[in-house]
């Protein structure tokens, strides 16, 4: 379920446990009016999303063979702290950043993923990885910020910036566990209701509660690998499930587990209140990529066709970090992402923002102002795990902001 910043969504938001009375408008602020650096990538307000959206459209760009502008790199690699880690949008990088920074591991594990793909910018992973690594928890995992208890989610993407950075993520320890003991104990058994599947945490009872976005990202991060995946690369294993005797089995069960959440239709589907039956884009495009690493081809092949039918409305509604979301489908079951049903996704996440550096094969549109978006259905192409965390840091209501999907469970 990708984030749809409006009231509506949030109102639809459900509480696990105890709620906290929402109050009539949660609905996050925008940042203060003013405009936005020509180098960034999307036109919505990038006070929660800012350094993640960019550094999708910049990995989406290299992985599809188009050099992006130097200053859309340098915007990001510019919105580092001092400490090596990434809050989301940074308006004035003169000022140093202090605890009243919103840093997060999400951010920070994305832009070394794209800067580290880009080259170039060592000197910026190496510090981002090193507090990474500072703030990882005593089961080997991370959550969304430093110090909150370890996530599927957030586990797994670092994982990804660790390899991407020329780390072996199985190495990366503390007190004795690596990032894998902490997702084989997000991982549900081959027994009961979600078999196979991961968690996204433990709920106030200690349950793991079965989640198709906290497993497409399990899967990734089991298997060691990032937000890109290159095709082909997979080994499809036994698609029954299998007790998880280490990250690799825990990753073919969890593909086990969407492979048979998509068969019925293509997609996974929204588990909100009062949208049980409408499509959830995102979630399925990184399924897709989950599903692919693991080497489970039909079922990737199948789910990409449904997107590629059905998913270029919403990639237009939502921005650059949709369209790398299917870029990054696209590209890990090895179809080609500038005929994507009839959509050439690279030429549509360029006019998102500042012109490529380097010649792509298709002539770049002059302008964006086909991509504007009404700010009310704009999607930021990241799931609500990472909004419910975003919301959680700049102190809105916990019982409110916890998924209906009884996805997370923040302690």
């Amino acid at each position: 379920m990708n984030v749809r910043r409006s009231a509506a969504v949030l109102a639809a938001v459900a509480v696990i446990g105890a709620a906290t009375p929402a109050a009539a408008d949660t609905t996050p602020s925008p940042s203060p009016s003013q405009a936005l650096p020509s180098a960034l990538y999307g036109d919505g307000d990038p006070q929660y999303d800012g350094v993640w959206r960019q550094s999708l459209a910049l990995l989406a760009q290299h992985t599809a063979g188009v050099e992006p502008a130097k200053a859309a790199v340098d915007w990001l690699a510019g919105q580092q702290c001092a400490d090596g880690s990434f809050a989301p949008y940074r308006a004035d990088t003169t000022e140093a950043c202090d605890a009243k920074t919103m840093v997060d591991t999400n951010q920070t594990a994305a832009a070394v993923q794209a800067l580290a793909a880009l080259g170039g910018h060592d000197d910026v992973t190496e510090k981002a990885v090193g507090w990474l690594k500072s703030v990882q928890n005593e089961d080997g995992g991370w959550g969304y910020t430093a110090g909150g208890a370890s996530d599927t989610n957030s586990t797994s993407v670092v994982i990804g910036a660790l390899a991407a950075a020329g780390e072996k993520p199985a190495g990366v320890e503390k007190d004795g566990k690596s990032p894998y003991d902490a997702l084989l104990k997000l991982a549900l058994p081959c027994t009961g209701d979600g078999a196979g599947a991961f968690a996204f945490q433990p709920d106030k009872k200690g349950e793991l509660v079965a989640n198709a976005d906290a497993t497409a990202a399990g899967v990734l991060g089991a298997l060691g690998a990032g937000l890109v995946v290159e095709p082909g690369e997979g080994e499809a294993k036994a698609s029954t499930c299998e007790k998880a005797d280490g990250p690799e089995q825990a990753a073919a069960n969890g593909a086990a587990y969407l492979a048979d959440a998509l068969a019925g239709n293509g997609h996974l589907t929204s588990a909100l209140p009062g949208a049980e039956d409408q499509p959830d884009y995102g979630n399925t495009a990184d399924a897709v990529v989950a599903l692919a690493a693991q080497g489970s081809g039909k079922q990737a092949g199948e789910s990409l066709a449904w997107l590629e039918e059905n998913a270029a409305d919403w990639a237009a509604r939502s921005g650059p970090a949709a369209y790398a979301q299917l870029i990054f489908a696209a590209h890990a079951t090895g179809a080609d992402p500038r005929a994507f049903g009839g959509t050439d996704l690279v030429e549509q996440l360029g006019a998102t923002g500042p012109a490529a550096a380097g010649k792509t094969s298709e002539t770049k549109p002059d302008g964006k102002d086909d991509e504007k978006k009404d700010e009310s259905e704009s999607d930021s192409g990241f799931g609500v795990w990472w909004f419910v965390g975003v919301c959680l840091v700049a102190g809105i209501g916990i019982g409110f902001l916890i998924s209906g999907r009884a996805k997370r469970q923040q302690p």
